[in-house]
Parts: C-alpha cells; sequence; structure tokens
C-alpha cells in the first residue's frame, strides 16, 4: 500500500511506498541522526545566534524549531538543556521509498469510485479553496498535468528518480484535470499546490521538511492540507505545525495507514486531534482489510485499485492505499469549502463527518469512523455550529505566554468584561477538550454555566496549572461543576486579588461529542 511511513508496504502498486526508519544515533551519515530543537522563547533571544554560526538550520522562526546535525546536537543539547533554552529535543525520522516491480494493469476507463462518494452527476466548481500536497513532489511534466492551470510550487520540485511518484499519484486523485488524456480528478479545476518534503534522490521525506510544508502551506492562506503519510511514532515538530495550520484555519487530512490486518498500530499525524483521518474502501463499500482501524478514524474513501498517475512511467496505473483515499476527502473538502465559503476549516470537517453515508457496522466506529464519504450530501447539510480559537485543548495553547499559543485566542472573560458567553464543540478524538483563560476578580464569585447536548464536564484551574490532562489534570484544579450532565453550574469564590484562571469544558462520562454554550459571571461576595 501506499502510505509514507508505514513499515511494511505492500506491493500492490508497482511502487509500494514510504517506510519510516528510526535515527540512528551514532551515524553521522544518516539522515535521520538529526536533532529537531525547539527553543523556549527566552532560548530563541539568547541561543539563536550562536546556532547559526555553529551550523544549525532554523526550521521556522514563530515556531523557533531548528534543526542540528548530530556532530552540533551532542554537544549543543546538553549546554540548551543546561540553560533551559529548550522545550522539547528529538531525533529527526526518515521517509523513505520502498520499490518493487510490477507490470501495471491497462488503463481503465471506469473511475467506479465516483457513484460510491456522491458526485456522479454533480459539477465540480472553478478555482477556489487551494489543495496543498506535503508529500514526494509533482512530476509535472506528466501528460496529465503538462500545462495544467492553477498547479503551484510551494517549493522546488525534485521528482527525479523516484520522489515525484508518490505525490504524483496522489495529485492526480485530487485534481487531474479535464485534458483529454488519462483520468478526471475528485476536484478537476482546483487550485493544487504541492510541498515537495522528499530529500536526496527523493526517496526520504523527513520530519524538518514535512512540518516545513505544512508551515508554509498554512501560511499562504487558508487550504486543505493533504497528509498521504504517517508513522506510529508522534512528531513534536509535525504535531507543532499541525496546530498552526489548524489556527491559521487550513484544515489538515491524513491517512489513516495501510496496516489493518497487522493489528492497526496507531499512527501519526492520524491521530492528533483537529486532523480529518480518512480509512479506505474497496469496492464493495466495505471497509478495505488493508484500511487501518482506530479511534481517530473520521470517516473513509474508496482507496482499493484506484486509478492513478506514475511518474515513473509516465502513465497510469492502479493502485491501492488510504495514500489515495485521503486525498479524495482533501479534494472533497476544498469543493465542498469553495461553494460554501462562508464555513470555517472546523465546520468543513463537520460537515463530511455527519454528511458520511454510514456503512457497516452501523454507527460511528474505528474501521469507517461516521462512514463513507458523500460530497452530495455534504453540499447541502445544515451548518453546524462554529467552534472558535482553536486548537484550544490544554493550557499551554491558550496561554499567551505558552509554548504553543498558535490559536491567539483572546481571553474569555477580563478586568473589564466580568462576563462572557461562547458557543463551541467538542469531540473525545478529534477535539477532546476547549480551555478558556478566564479573570477572577478580587474579592468575588465567578460563576459558570454550561449546557450541552450531551453529557458535558466542567472545571476551573488556576494560573499555575501545567495542564488540564492526564496526571496533571487535578494538579492548581481549583473547583468542579457540583452537577453532571447537560446543564451544570459551577461556584467560585476568590477570596483574594484577582488573577486569571482556565475554564476547561470536555466531553463527561459516556459521551463522544457535544456542542455547547458556556456562560461565564462575575460579582462580588455579600459581606456579612
Amino acid at each position: 500500500m501506499s502510505l509514507l511511513s508505514l513499515p511494511r508496504l505492500l506491493g500492490l502498486l508497482g511502487l509500494a511506498g514510504l517506510v519510516l526508519t528510526p535515527a540512528v544515533a551514532a551515524a553521522p551519515r544518516a539522515a535521520g541522526a538529526a536533532t529537531m530543537v525547539q527553543l523556549t522563547k527566552s532560548g530563541a533571544c539568547t541561543e539563536s545566534v550562536a546556532l547559526t554560526r555553529a551550523g544549525a538550520h532554523e526550521i521556522d522562526a514563530r515556531l523557533r524549531l531548528w534543526r542540528l546535525e548530530p556532530a552540533l546536537a551532542a554537544s549543543a543539547v546538553p549546554e540548551l538543556r543546561a540553560r533551559d533554552a529548550i522545550v522539547f529535543a528529538q531525533k529527526e525520522r526518515t521517509y523513505r521509498v520502498a520499490a518493487t516491480t510490477d507490470t501495471p494493469d491497462p488503463l481503465q476507463s471506469d473511475e467506479w469510485w465516483l457513484s460510491q462518494i456522491g458526485i456522479s452527476g454533480l459539477t465540480a466548481p472553478g478555482p477556489g479553496v487551494p489543495v496543498t500536497i506535503v508529500d514526494s513532489g509533482l512530476d509535472v511534466a506528466h501528460p496529465e498535468f503538462l500545462g495544467r492551470a492553477d498547479t503551484q510550487a510551494l517549493n522546488a520540485q525534485e521528482p527525479a528518480p523516484f520522489g515525484g511518484e508518490h505525490g504524483t499519484m496522489v495529485s492526480s486523485v485530487i485534481a487531474a484535470p479535464v485534458n483529454g488524456v488519462g483520468l478526471v480528478g475528485i476536484y478537476p479545476r482546483a487550485v493544487l499546490r504541492s510541498w515537495d518534503a522528499a530529500k536526496g534522490d527523493g526517496t526520504r521525506l523527513e520530519s524538518s521538511e514535512i512540518s516545513a510544508g505544512l508551515l508554509a502551506a498554512a501560511r499562504t492562506g487558508r487550504s486543505v492540507i493533504n497528509l498521504s503519510l504517517g508513522s506510529d511514532a508522534s512528531d513534536l515538530s509535525i504535531e507543532l505545525a499541525v496546530d498552526e495550520a489548524v489556527a491559521s484555519g487550513s484544515l489538515v487530512v491524513a491517512a489513516s495507514g495501510n496496516d489493518g490486518d497487522r493489528g492497526s498500530p496507531l499512527g501519526y499525524p492520524a491521530a492528533y486531534p483537529h486532523v480529518t483521518t480518512v480509512a479506505a474502501t474497496d469496492r464493495s463499500g466495505a471497509v478495505a482489510p488493508f484500511s487501518s482501524r482506530s479511534r481517530f478514524v473520521d470517516l473513509a474513501a474508496p482507496g482499493d485499485d484506484i486509478i492513478v498517475a506514475s511518474a515513473l512511467g509516465q502513465d497510469w496505473r492502479p493502485a491501492s492505499g488510504t495514500s489515495f483515499s485521503s486525498p479524495m476527502v482533501a479534494a472533497a473538502a476544498a469543493w465542498v469549502w469553495t461553494a460554501r465559503p462562508e464555513l470555517t476549516a472546523g465546520q468543513v470537517a463537520e460537515v463530511l463527518r455527519r454528511s458520511a453515508t454510514d456503512i457497516a457496522p452501523a454507527g460511528r466506529d474505528q474501521g469507517s469512523g461516521f462512514g463513507m464519504l458523500n460530497v452530495a450530501a455534504a453540499l447541502t447539510l445544515p451548518a453546524p455550529i462554529r467552534d472558535p480559537f482553536e486548537p484550544n485543548d490544554d493550557i499551554d495553547q491558550v496561554d499567551p505566554n505558552g509554548d504553543r499559543y498558535a490559536s491567539k485566542q483572546p481571553a474569555l472573560s477580563t478586568v473589564a468584561k466580568r462576563s462572557a458567553r461562547i458557543a463551541g464543540r467538542i469531540d473525545r478524538y478529534e477535539d477532546p477538550r476547549d480551555v478558556f483563560r478566564v479573570w477572577l476578580p478580587a474579592a468575588s464569585r465567578v460563576t459558570a454555566t454550561l449546557t450541552a447536548s450531551s453529557n458535558g464536564d466542567l472545571a476551573l484551574y488556576s494560573a499555575t496549572a501545567r495542564s488540564v490532562v492526564g496526571r496533571f489534570a487535578t494538579d492548581g484544579r481549583l473547583a468542579i461543576a457540583a452537577t453532571k450532565g447537560t446543564r451544570e453550574r459551577l461556584v467560585y469564590t476568590n477570596k483574594g486579588k484577582g488573577r486569571w484562571g482556565y475554564m476547561a469544558v470536555q466531553p463527561g462520562s459516556g459521551a463522544l461529542d457535544a456542542t455547547y454554550t458556556l456562560s461565564v459571571a462575575s460579582g462580588a461576595t455579600k459581606s456579612r
């Protein structure tokens, strides 16, 4: 299967896919042996010049991400830690292409998947919201893309000899034009952008390049970003880049993985919150055996025996993998967003989920999420509630001094604004918490009321709390709602000076998701 990063790649393509190999710490010549570092805010001020002079490469100034070659990392990282100048340091991971030889089947004239996803008889719009692939590069000389309008390279595309294969395949699913040759993509006239994350001969995709591609896409305006790649290890640099893309208003779509028949180990970035994760189905409409299952799957799209453009042969061939399901959803998202420009990225994702056609087993499940992509239904589904200021899943994402403050979320209540009301949406796996910064006036009683569509939990934390998650969930917790259910009320009396706090909303016991309204108000305590 052609999913970038899976350790096992089935040879159904002719070119199988990309495999993640861990960094080898003692091998300076190994591309994966470099170290990715995020500096603290103070560290960025004090250490950047020295790092540059020492030969370190700054990946992104805003996120304070650096790439250090092995020799430099060995000496610099311990010193940076001793000076409390880094947030994290991790070995860079490298993605490689594993190729096998096979004779491709003749090009099939029947794109059987179009009827399954509800676009038969529909006319896609003209150029609109872009689709950006962060992949192995696009072969713009392929007959399918030669002279195609609205095709943009965000960096140099270096597909030879192998790197452009996967990226060209993915691009053809999204946006192969109506040009009299080959196939027609889901959104033929889409604005197609490509970031080539491949290195060397085009067979390696490193986390620094993937992060840079995500950030480049996010900073060129809102778009749908497709990631037909993954690994079984979370990567902090990519997670930070995903957060910024979401905060900037883009929609990130990722393949679930191709290890369904090997136990479905959890894969990333598919398992990150706020990423629309796509599984694969076969011709029968059932979840393909190879498609990875997980609680993070949002919906499914065809991914078995899909005709794609091949850079290697300058022709077309059948291919299988969630690598091709993901771009179907990405293209559909851009289509829907172009037709409904008033929606936010989060609303587009929710529309795709809620309009999906349920497939067996009934209901939301780990194989297909909400079901099969249905473009026609997505175009007409009523707009869901807006969910502003994402990502705001934890304190460091809403604290202006936090290392992950990407959303630029303003405080819900302030010294001058003692009461506030906000509506939002939470999902145990896709948006597990909404955290808001609130002002706790001196000698005042703060009352918060949560009204939710299903069971929700409401809690208040002090400004010194590190997190509302895991082992820190009770540290610094000032109060919890006195009642549980769809309507909760929290009351806290601040007897001391005015100070900041954090209000957290999350699904309660037995609830997968909910829409809600949160009201916060404060008033002076009564004297006795």
